[in-house]
């Protein structure tokens, strides 16, 4: 009788460090697929569609112009207040919906977890994926006020920082799959910490240069503020692109530090988790 061969081996994982992270390649067509699905139910059923991730940074942009620019005084010296806030709220606002949206991962898709195997990491890697299309969207919609604003003389000084631009993205979408895998594989027995995350993030925000200038944190503040893994990126791309800001290649090197431990505890986390989620979820 011919032995027969099989092209997958499903095996029991009981040790920390079984990730079997290949098996991302070996289905990255269902990745793709997990991305066409996660975009398409964003916008489903809605008048304005892809609009919306222009629309939500936009009108947040136009808040934060009036409110902190203009009202609190908080705004940027030789920098249009506006674009300066739109930099800002495109590169947070992706980092935000990342983590939100993998945070999720377990309780909202127990359904198909449950019926079929597949390496579980490819539903938040999905998630990252679908939010970058979204974060396209707005980077286009930023670039055409940027060329306004640079055919208009204000102020900018775009540098040759502005080549980051993928590196900050990347940093961005490893920081934000990390924290979110790690909420997840925590919320699979305390659902109290799902009701945190958005609040949570909020908070973040505020501890991160979004709605404020770096010049109004006193100095002897800086080094413990800049341990935020966000605030290197948001800095850098303001740097990058207005030419407002510094960019500190210690912070930044310790921003990336940071962000492939929390992925590196997110994983293995994720990983060990997902062996009993279904017990649980």
């Amino acid at each position: 009788m011919e032995e027969q061969k099989f092209s997958t081996v499903i095996e029991p994982k009981n040790g920390w460090f079984d990730l079997h992270l290949k098996e991302l390649l070996q289905y990255r067509d269902l990745v793709f697929l997990f991305v066409k699905r996660n975009f398409t139910a964003n916008y489903k059923q809605t008048i304005l569609g892809p609009a919306w991730a222009i629309i939500q940074p936009f009108l947040t942009s136009v808040i934060f112009t009036i409110v902190f620019g203009n009202i609190a005084g908080l705004a940027p010296s030789g920098v249009p207040s506006f674009i300066f806030y739109f930099s800002a709220n495109i590169v947070w606002q992706y980092f935000a919906r990342c983590l939100t949206a993998t945070s999720t991962t377990f309780t909202a898709n127990s359904a198909i977890l449950g019926k079929v195997y597949f390496p579980r990491l490819v539903m938040p890697v999905s998630t990252v994926f679908s939010q970058l299309i979204s974060f396209a969207i707005q980077f286009a919609f930023f670039l055409v006020f940027w060329i306004y604003y640079m055919i208009v003389p204000s102020g900018l000084k775009p540098n040759v920082y502005m080549l980051m631009l993928p590196l900050l993205i990347l940093q961005l979408a490893l920081l934000g799959l990390g924290f979110g895998i790690i909420v997840s594989a925590c919320t699979t027995k305390y659902r109290d910490l799902a009701m945190l995350v958005g609040f949570g993030t909020q908070l973040w925000m505020y501890a991160t240069p979004v709605a404020y200038d770096i010049s109004y944190i006193p100095d002897r503040l800086m080094g413990v503020y800049m341990l935020n893994p966000v605030a290197p990126v948001v800095l850098t791309m303001r740097y990058a692109f207005l030419g407002t800001g510094f960019f500190d290649l210690k912070y930044y090197i310790i921003g990336w530090i940071t962000t492939l431990i929390v992925l590196f505890v997110g994983i293995i986390l994720f990983s060990r988790v997902e062996k009993t989620f279904m017990d649980t979820v």
